[in-house]
C-alpha cells in the first residue's frame, strides 16, 4: 500500500501476502474476481474523456492485479505501493508472464507523497481498495489530487460502511468462507459514498460517476450496479 500517513501494520499484512498475490483462489480471490469490472469501469471512462490510453498511476497497486491489467489494454502504467514484498512480487509476475516486453509498465516502492513532492503528475490515478486502510483517508486524497493533471481522472474504490457490508465483507467474506484473511478489514474504517464525495470535493475535485460492484451469485461474476451498500467505485475530475 501507498498512502498519506501510511500504516506499518498495514504494509506489514499486505508483504505477508505477496506470495499468494497472483493466486487466483487464494487469499486475493476476491480481488481477482473484481478486477475484470474495475479496470474495465475505469478503463471506458478514460478513453471517454480522454479518447486513448493515458499516463496513469496506481496507488496501492499490491502485486500488481490492476496495475497488470491496465498496462495489458494500452496505458503507460506506474505501480506504486509502500509494501516492498508485494512489488518485488509485481515485477516477477510481469517479468515471469513475458508480458514486460512491450507494455508500458513500472513498479516503484514508495508513497505517493515522494511522488507528489517530485513535482510528478498523471492524467489518471487510481486507488482501488486502498483508502479504507489508511489513517488519514482526507491526506490521502488530497495527495491524490495534487498528482493528477489538469483535468485528469481519479478514480477510487472501496467498501460503504453499513450493516450488509459487514456481513458480507467481514463475517462472510473473513470469518465464514476464508476468501480473506481474519484481519484485513477493519469495518470501522469503510467510507461512505457521502463521506467519499465529500473528501473529492474538498480535495477539489468532482464527482462525476459512481457506481456498485456486486457479485452475481449464480455467474459468479461482478457485475455494475446502482447498490452502492458494500463495494462501489467512483470517479472524479480535476480542475
Amino acid at each position: 500500500m501507498a498512502a498519506a500517513g501510511v500504516l506499518a501494520e498495514e504494509v506489514a499484512r499486505f508483504d505477508a501476502l505477496a506470495g499468494q498475490w497472483w493466486d487466483p483462489d487464494g487469499p486475493m480471490r476476491p480481488l481477482h474476481r473484481m478486477n475484470p469490472l474495475r479496470v474495465g469501469w475505469v478503463d471506458a471512462r478514460i478513453r471517454a474523456r480522454f479518447g486513448g490510453p493515458v499516463r496513469l498511476l496506481d496507488v496501492g497497486c499490491g502485486a500488481g492485479l490492476a496495475a497488470e491489467a491496465l498496462a495489458r489494454l494500452g496505458h503507460d502504467v506506474l505501480g506504486l505501493d509502500a509494501a516492498g514484498a508485494a512489488i518485488a512480487a509485481a515485477r516477477a509476475h510481469a517479468q515471469g508472464q513475458g508480458e514486460k516486453q512491450g507494455l508500458a509498465l513500472a513498479y516503484r516502492e514508495g508513497l505517493a507523497e515522494d511522488l507528489l513532492a517530485e513535482g510528478a503528475r498523471f492524467q489518471a490515478i487510481t486507488a482501488l481498495e486502498v483508502i479504507e486502510h489508511v489513517p488519514d483517508p482526507a491526506a490521502f486524497v488530497a495527495t491524490l489530487a495534487g498528482l493528477l493533471a489538469p483535468g485528469g481522472l481519479l478514480f477510487v474504490s472501496t467498501l460503504n460502511r453499513t450493516r450488509r457490508s459487514w456481513l458480507v465483507a467481514i463475517a462472510g467474506a473473513e470469518y465464514l468462507l476464508r476468501w480473506l484473511p481474519v484481519g484485513t478489514h477493519d469495518w470501522r474504517r469503510f467510507v461512505t459514498p457521502a463521506e467519499l464525495g465529500g473528501l473529492l470535493r474538498g480535495a477539489g475535485l468532482g464527482v462525476t460517476d459512481m457506481a456498485g460492484m456486486s457479485m452475481d451469485p449464480i455467474g459468479r461474476r461482478w457485475r455494475a450496479t446502482r447498490d452502492l451498500s458494500v463495494n462501489y467505485i467512483a470517479a472524479a475530475v480535476g480542475p
